[in-house]
């Protein structure tokens, strides 16, 4: 069998609208368990599915998010027209929607949750999909969901390899910012107090704030856990960590492809660990124990100890963190080990009330110390919010506006404004998304403060150095390159010839082109090996 697995993340709806410098951890993850199945696999992203000879293939895999149906769909039209035959699959948080995966956008198979162990049962089985857990199928023109599977227990886990050789079918490889995911799941088992559109509401139990640790899985009237608006407790239950071992491997294996920008990912960096200090206790608490300090500085010993990321030829950065876990000792800790690298928090909104009855871990006044510690160990802050979310009000909205203004004087590098869309198998499941900014006035506030801050940060950046990847052409500027911060920040658009493509060079900021990009001159090109 031959599988051609499509990655259409962030495509959106009218293409890729989120950063493009990403190549997130589960398409590789799908890649690996075919390869340990002994299937051969492809992987092609969606902008270069024109190019690839479809009729080579006996089935197509999708890996898409729910905001990339139109996408998959596309993706599937083309196929049943070019090749008309073969199973066609689709996973991600698509997937946990299987009426729009198998109803609306035409698919024969879902693969809900974690997709390891369904796979392999689905290829011992040539894809007979009856009494797979995790699977939604096609059966008399009816939508059949089978049961979830259960969540794997760590040791499982761990066995699962993701691919390394299909990194480089993504065309800006060299220089995007690669995920290995080292932790999988959340520990926020808290609740959401709102009341829903079935009519469940929080019985005011308390079970999932005070309760054992095993308790917390379930709620009385069965409202999902986790942030009202977040879907990963549902999908990947609590936290298991990999095996410092298996995820040296991986990275060491990215590099050798030529991978020169890799994120150590999962919900919250801070989990990684914590989860062998309950066992056999699930760790459905967010905020105890505090983070594992031991098994965290094995792991960033382990990554920067590879010669290449010590001779500073491979960056290796982490991403969010919770500020209920973000401790003076975990602060210093990722200081040591990750100075210069943005750290994402998440704040979503700045009044204290609206947190908790949306389930938040963290209260805003923590986010903007957690921003103070970040700063003092040489970090650099990036605060995360959303507008439109269920619960929002005027009170709410000037409170969050009131705590940016605070984050960014506690700090805060950046300010990034999401907005509230509901997803399968999240507690605000049934909410209506919110509304664009621009018919909102409340949401308008939020979005018009962030772009505020962040273009006078933009501004600090005037005349300092920034050390990037050269990716590519910039179509719109003549002679003119695109070039992605080792870690994250603006594009860079430089002057140059496509002969610095692929290398590591300094860049000073010398103007701001747009709220996402910025002007720069080089100032010294490096070309260590692709690999």
């Amino acid at each position: 069998m031959r599988v051609l697995l499509v990655d259409v993340l962030g495509q959106g709806e009218e293409g890729r609208k989120a950063t493009i410098d990403v190549i997130g951890a589960g398409p590789r993850a799908v890649a690996g368990v075919l390869e340990r199945c002994g299937v051969d696999v492809d992987l092609a992203t969606y902008d270069r599915i024109s190019k690839v000879k479809l009729r080579r293939y006996d089935a197509l895999f999708v890996s898409a998010m729910t905001v990339d149906f139109p996408a998959a769909r596309r993706v599937l039209s083309i196929w049943k027209r070019i090749v008309g035959r073969g199973i066609a699959v689709v996973g991600g948080p698509l997937a946990c929607n299987p009426y729009d995966a198998l109803a609306r956008a035409g698919f024969d198979l879902c693969v809900i949750g974690e997709a390891e162990q369904t796979l392999e049962e689905l290829i011992e089985r040539n894809f007979d999909a009856e009494d797979v857990k995790g699977v939604g199928y096609v059966e008399r023109e009816d939508v059949v969901v089978n049961p979830l599977r259960p969540i794997m227990p760590r040791e499982s886990y761990d066995q699962y390899i993701p691919s390394v050789e299909v990194v480089r079918s993504y065309p800006l490889f060299f220089a995007s910012r690669v995920y290995v995911e080292v932790v999988r799941g959340c520990s926020n088992y808290y609740r959401t107090t709102l009341p829903l559109p079935d009519g469940r509401q929080c019985t005011g139990c308390n079970k999932c704030r005070t309760g054992e640790l095993e308790e917390r899985y379930y709620c009385p009237v069965e409202i999902p856990p986790g942030c009202g608006f977040c879907s990963v407790p549902s999908t990947f239950g609590p936290p298991r960590s990999r095996s410092v071992k298996k995820i040296v491997e991986e990275v060491e294996g990215l590099i050798e492809e030529g991978c020169k920008r890799i994120v150590l990912s999962g919900s919250d960096i801070l989990e990684y660990g914590r989860d062998l200090l309950v066992e056999p206790e699930p760790l459905t608490d967010p905020r105890s124990p505090e983070p594992n300090y031991e098994a965290l500085e094995e792991l960033f010993s382990a990554v920067k100890s590879i010669p290449q990321v010590e001779k500073g030829e491979v960056f290796v950065g982490i991403e969010n963190v919770k500020a209920c876990l973000l401790t003076e000792e975990a602060a210093k800790l990722l200081g040591k080990y990750f100075a210069g690298c943005p750290v994402h928090i998440g704040c979503e909104t700045g009044d204290e009330e609206h947190a908790r009855a949306i389930g938040r871990p963290s209260m805003p006044r923590e986010v903007v110390e957690a921003v103070r510690r970040l700063k003092r160990h040489g970090l650099q802050p990036y605060v995360y919010f959303i507008h439109g979310l269920p619960g929002q009000n005027k009170r709410t909205a000037r409170q969050t506006v009131k705590i940016m203004r605070e984050v960014a004087r506690a700090g805060a590098e950046k300010i990034t404004i999401y907005r509230f869309q509901s997803l399968p198998m999240s507690a605000f499941e049934d909410m209506p998304s919110g509304p664009p900014a621009a018919r909102d006035p409340l949401s308008m506030e939020i979005v018009r403060e962030g772009e505020r801050i962040n273009l006078s940060l933009k501004e600090k950046l005037m005349g300092s150095t920034v050390k990037a990847v050269v990716a590519a052409k910039y179509p719109k500027i003549p002679n003119s390159l695109v070039a992605y911060p080792i870690y994250h920040g603006p594009v860079i658009v430089v002057r140059g010839s496509s002969d610095l493509i692929g290398a590591i060079v300094n860049v000073r900021v010398t103007g701001i082109l747009s709220s996402r990009a910025v002007r720069g001159e080089v100032l010294e090109a490096v070309r260590p090996s692709r690999g």
